[in-house]
C-alpha cells in the first residue's frame, strides 16, 4: 500500500497510508528507493517555525502577511531529496523503461506519478549508486551558492556551517579553484571536511575565528564567505572574517530574530555585500545560461563522475516505518547525524 510521512503537528511525524497512484498514458509510476531528510529546511516545517506555518506568502507583493498561512497541520510528503525505480509505463509513455532509476523531488513517499519526459530527462546511469540521486536538490543549492560567489582561482573561501550543503559546497568551491577555509562545531565534521578536500579547519568553540582567517589570509581575510549554518552568531563571523568590499553569501535558513548580527561594525566600516543565495532563482547575470534544472543535473553530473562525493555524507539509512525516530534524533541530537536517509527497502539496516 502507498505511504508517506506526515507531520502532524509540530514536533510530530507519523507513516500514514497515501492515495492509490493512477497513471495516465504519458506517466510512468515510481517506486521510491531512497529518500534524504534536509536537517535543515525541512526541520523548520517539522518544528513549525517555518514561515509558511506562520504567515502567507503574497507571491504579488512576494512580501510575508499576517492574517493567513500558506502552509497548515497536517503536512503530507515534505522533503525534497528523492530516487526511485520506474515500475510502470502509461500506454504511450517514452524515453524511459521499466527499472529505470530517476532522481528528483516529490517528498517522503513510497510512490509518485511523473510525466514520462520528465522522468526521461532525469535516468540515473545504472553503474551509479542509486543513492547519489538524493543530492539533485541539496546539489543544485550548494552548486548555486558557489555560483553566487563568483569564486576565482587562488582566491580563498571561508565556509562557516558543515552540515550536508556546507560540505557540498566547500567541494565545489574547491574545484572551481578556491583554497578552503571550514568552520564548524563538530570535530567529526571537521574531520570529514578535510578528508574531502578542505585546506584548513577551524574549530569556533575556540575563539577568534576571524582573527585566524585573517592569519592564514596575510591579514586580507577571505575573499568570500559562505554562510550555510543557519546561525546569526555565524553570520556575523562572517562578515568579521570577509576581505574589505567583498561578499559574504547566505544560503542559510535563519530563522527568527537576527540576534548576535551587529551590523553597525564590520559590516558598515568594511563595506561588506551580502547575497542571499536561495534556491528559487540564480543570479541575474547567469540567467540567461543557467536554471534550477541545470543546476540539479550539473550536481549529479558531478556526483556520478565521483568529482563531488556525496556518499561519504551519509551516517544513517533507516527503514520508513522509522521516519519518526529519524525526525526526533535530526531535532534533538543533530550532532549525530550528518545525511539521514529513509530506505523503502523492507529490510534496511542503519
Amino acid at each position: 500500500m502507498p505511504s508517506l510521512v506526515r507531520f502532524s503537528s509540530p514536533r510530530v511525524a507519523e507513516v500514514v497510508p497515501g492515495a492509490e497512484p493512477t497513471v495516465q498514458p504519458d506517466e510512468v509510476l515510481i517506486r521510491t528507493l531512497y529518500s534524504g531528510i534536509s536537517a535543515g529546511t525541512e526541520l523548520t516545517a517539522y518544528r513549525g517555525s517555518n514561515p509558511y506555518l506562520n504567515k502567507r506568502w503574497d507571491d504579488t507583493s512576494r512580501l510575508f502577511v499576517d492574517g493567513d498561512t500558506s502552509i497548515r497541520y497536517p503536512v503530507d510528503g515534505w522533503g525534497y531529496e528523492e530516487v526511485g525505480e520506474v515500475v510502470s509505463l502509461g500506454a504511450g509513455a517514452a524515453g524511459v523503461n521499466v527499472g529505470d532509476v530517476v532522481w528528483g523531488t516529490w517528498g517522503h513517499r513510497s510512490h509518485t506519478v511523473k510525466k514520462a519526459d520528465w522522468a526521461a530527462q532525469r535516468i540515473l546511469d545504472a553503474a551509479v549508486d542509486p543513492r547519489v540521486g538524493i543530492f539533485s536538490q541539496i546539489g543544485a543549492i550548494a552548486l548555486n551558492l558557489v555560483l553566487d560567489a563568483d569564486i576565482h582561482i587562488g582566491e580563498t573561501v571561508a565556509v562557516f556551517g558543515l552540515g550536508v550543503p556546507g560540505q557540498l559546497a566547500a567541494q565545489l568551491a574547491r574545484l572551481n579553484g578556491g583554497r578552503v577555509i571550514a568552520v564548524d562545531n563538530l570535530p567529526a565534521r571537521r574531520q570529514l571536511a578535510l578528508d574531502l578536500g578542505a585546506d584548513h579547519v577551524i574549530d569556533p568553540a575556540e575563539g577568534g575565528v576571524a582573527e585566524r582567517i585573517r592569519d592564514l589570509t596575510d591579514g586580507r581575510g577571505a575573499d568570500v564567505c559562505l554562510e550555510v549554518s543557519g546561525s546569526h552568531h555565524a553570520l556575523h563571523e562572517a562578515v568579521r572574517a570577509v576581505a574589505y568590499s567583498s561578499r559574504v553569501c547566505v544560503a542559510g535558513f535563519m530563522q527568527g530574530d537576527g540576534v548576535g548580527l551587529r551590523l553597525g561594525e564590520e559590516f558598515h566600516h568594511n563595506r561588506v555585500a551580502l547575497v542571499c543565495s536561495q534556491i528559487s532563482g540564480v543570479a541575474p547575470v547567469l540567467q540567461h545560461r543557467w536554471n534550477y534544472d541545470r543546476l540539479a543535473r550539473t550536481a549529479i553530473r558531478l556526483a556520478s563522475e565521483k568529482r563531488l562525493h556525496v556518499t561519504d555524507l551519509i551516517t544513517h539509512t533507516v527503514p520508513m516505518a522509522q521516519a519518526a525516530d529519524a525526525f526526533r534524533m535530526l531535532d534533538e541530537h543533530p550532532e549525530e547525524a550528518l545525511q539521514v536517509v529513509l530506505s523503502f527497502d523492507d529490510e534496511v539496516t542503519a
